[in-house]
């Protein structure tokens, strides 16, 4: 997710549907899905086509499969019927009995208690609710029917167990959470019974109504809870909420404006749900709750460091204060599959005691050198206890007032964190865009290098400034040169630094039969083989965007977009790379962080399919192309010379191996 890459895909066949969510069976590590309700497919990561994987056709259709941790994955059909997928797979074809021919199943959920899988599932019929659980090591399914509530309904439903007690929380459509307590100790499959509920929390705060449509337990005082907030007179607005269940508050919420689909997860103490088109992670933590906590008043500390429990988009007057020792949730979010961070807020406090809040408030109006030494003092604690969670709440406030400021730019400090990796793109996706904005070559190289989570958009956008940004400016820019200085000329009329061409590949005698093919070192210096195209602070920033991550799925549409004069000269100084990688054995640039082989040809390929007609158009790239298909058919044709003689090589060294004369001797070998 960190790197944006696609690591599988599969897809059925065009007219046949994934009929229910695809799980994980974590003891096997394989794939479980199910398609037009009945056929059961099961594979692993190397399998590439799902017609190949295993296929089980199944006698009824499939509602859910839950996948434990530790147990057995549980198939739940649509009729009520349970199975193991072990004891399913022995014999697909059995028959499954049908409990629930008249309701529909709207939800249900798995737990292990102790060794024990247990299985919740809710129905409905005619406006009626019933809640069913299975117990796997007695076979027992007991049937609760839920006391109905005038005029409304159940919209969603969540549930966890507890000291032999399940816990099952229902959204009901009158903006409220109503609790259920339903104890495992039953005996026997006893009749149906009617299970009362108890109001939990209503969804409504300051004249404002939460329309929920999903939600989430954080703990047993807190619940997440994701719809519409509205108020009179006012448009209703999406929202992601935390509620307080123990003091009936409203902790926290944050707008999500591009809509989404109604549908909330939790897992690993981070909620997912989709903001537009796109999946945004909200990491979470929740201490013990207090009253002051809830509503926002506690007192003062010089001891305890004072946090907004927040949202990177929220105003200071709408956040919640926790003290930290006693904070009920703090929230980090993460958009488009990338870390958002938060910003705090606090009071003034004695120079001696800094705070994160305190430092917040500085950087609203202090100048950049304050701000600095306040950073590097806060920073240099011995006892910070969370030294990313920290740089998380102070990086959204230092772009934020880079953004308003032109004069407030605290860059020593940013190139700091990022050289000790302290930061990465998805904890603060606004730095780079700030950088390429002030055009700040050292900062975007030194993200380039540090940064292993860039997305394909920002990587073309560094790309295509370092390609347009003219010499000049460049030369007054303090750009890195390590991984240039070994092979290209730092002084123009320095020629001692430059190595000594090796024709690696152009043997005179393997080119006898195709004089067109044959490579002097006369047409390397006419092309663009022996010079590089550009200056070498340009050649620097460009070899960050070469050994950057990425990947060609979303990289290529961006580079169609790159203007064709800086294509062609791309391409010139990626064909430059590719002449001097291959003048030694080893196939490898000399210097610190230089490109590989591999990465310039990547690279090449990736060029050449996006701009292909416009370089075979455009008449300056005419020769270029000409150099490189030469160049590339050069070494095509060595080293399927050298692939005839690998045998004889290999021979020669086992015969080495297995005789080591200790006297002078002169051997003749034959190669066949």
């Amino acid at each position: 997710v960190s790197d944006q890459k696609p690591l599988g895909c599969w897809s059925v066949k065009h007219g046949q549907m994934i009929t229910c969510p695809v799980v994980c069976n974590f003891e096997t590590h394989e794939y479980i899905a199910v398609h037009d309700d009945k056929v059961l497919r099961i594979w692993r990561d190397e399998d590439v086509n799902l017609d190949k994987v295993f296929k089980a056709t199944l006698s009824a259709d499939v509602y859910r499969i839950h996948s434990l941790p530790h147990g057995e994955p549980l198939v739940l059909f649509k009729g009520g019927g349970v199975r193991t997928l072990d004891v399913l797979l022995e014999a697909p074809q059995q028959e499954i009995e049908n409990f629930i021919s008249d309701e529909v199943i709207k939800w249900s959920e798995a737990f292990l208690e102790g060794e024990e899988p247990i299985l919740i599932f809710a129905t409905e019929k005619d406006g009626h609710y019933f809640i069913y659980i299975q117990k796997f090591k007695l076979n027992i399914l007991h049937k609760y029917k839920l006391e109905q509530q005038e005029s409304f309904n159940p919209l969603s439903f969540t549930a966890y167990i507890k000291n032999q007690i399940i816990t099952l929380l229902c959204l009901f459509s009158n903006d409220s959470i109503y609790k259920v307590l339903i104890p495992l100790q039953q005996h026997g499959e006893e009749e149906e019974q009617i299970l009362s509920k108890s109001l939990l929390l209503k969804l409504s705060v300051s004249g404002s109504v939460l329309k929920g449509t999903s939600f989430a337990v954080l703990d047993k005082d807190h619940v997440a809870v994701l719809g519409s907030l509205t108020a009179v007179g006012e448009e209703s607005k999406e929202c992601l909420t935390i509620w307080n269940t123990k003091f009936q508050t409203l902790q926290t919420s944050k707008e999500l404006p591009l809509g989404t689909s109604g549908q909330l997860w939790c897992y690993g103490e981070k909620f997912f749900c989709t903001h537009g088109k796109v999946l945004t992670v909200i990491i979470y933590k929740c201490e013990t709750s207090s009253l002051a906590a809830a509503v926002g008043k506690l007192k003062d500390s010089q001891t305890s460091d004072v946090s907004y429990l927040n949202w990177n988009n929220l105003s200071d007057e709408e956040l919640v204060v926790s003290l930290q020792s006693q904070q009920s949730v703090t929230l980090k979010s993460e958009s488009k599959m990338t870390l958002r961070s938060r910003r705090s807020s606090i009071a003034k406090v004695p120079p001696d005691t800094l705070t994160v809040g305190q430092l917040l408030l500085d950087i609203k109006d202090s100048s950049s050198a304050a701000v600095e030494e306040e950073l590097k003092q806060l920073l240099s604690k011995a006892q910070m206890p969370d030294v990313q969670a920290t740089i998380g709440c102070i990086i959204p406030a230092l772009i934020n007032r880079c953004k308003t400021d032109p004069m407030f730019y605290p860059q020593n400090f940013l190139v700091q964190l990022i050289q000790k990796r302290e930061l990465s793109y998805s904890l603060c996706p606004d730095l780079m865009a700030v950088a390429l904005e002030r055009k700040d070559m050292h900062l975007l190289q030194i993200c380039l290098q540090c940064f292993p989570d860039i997305p394909e958009e920002m990587t073309y956008a560094c790309l295509k400034l370092f390609l347009s940004i003219s010499d000049d400016y460049l030369e007054r820019s303090d750009v890195n040169m390590d991984s240039v200085i070994c092979y290209i000329d730092i002084e123009s009329n320095n020629k001692g630094v430059k190595n000594e061409i090796v024709e690696n590949g152009f043997n005179t005698e393997l080119e006898e039969d195709s004089r067109d093919t044959t490579l002097t070192k006369e047409t390397l210096l006419k092309n663009d083989g022996e010079f590089c195209p550009v200056g070498p602070q340009k050649a620097a920033l460009l070899n960050a965007v070469l050994r950057s991550a990425y990947s060609e799925t979303f990289l290529l549409p961006h580079l169609k977009d790159l203007p064709a004069q800086q294509a062609v000269l791309f391409l010139r100084y990626l064909y430059y790379l590719y002449v001097k990688s291959s003048e030694k054995i080893n196939t490898t640039l000399p210097g610190v962080l230089s490109p590989t082989i591999n990465q310039i040809m990547d690279w090449m390929c990736l060029l050449l399919d996006a701009h292909f007609t416009v370089m075979v158009m455009l008449p300056e790239a005419k020769g270029l192309l000409s150099s490189l298909h030469k160049f590339v058919r050069a070494q095509v044709r060595f080293y399927s010379e050298l692939n005839k003689i690998e045998g004889s090589l290999q021979e020669l060294q086992r015969l080495k191996h297995q005789k080591d004369s200790q006297a002078y001797s002169i051997e003749v070998l034959e190669l066949i």
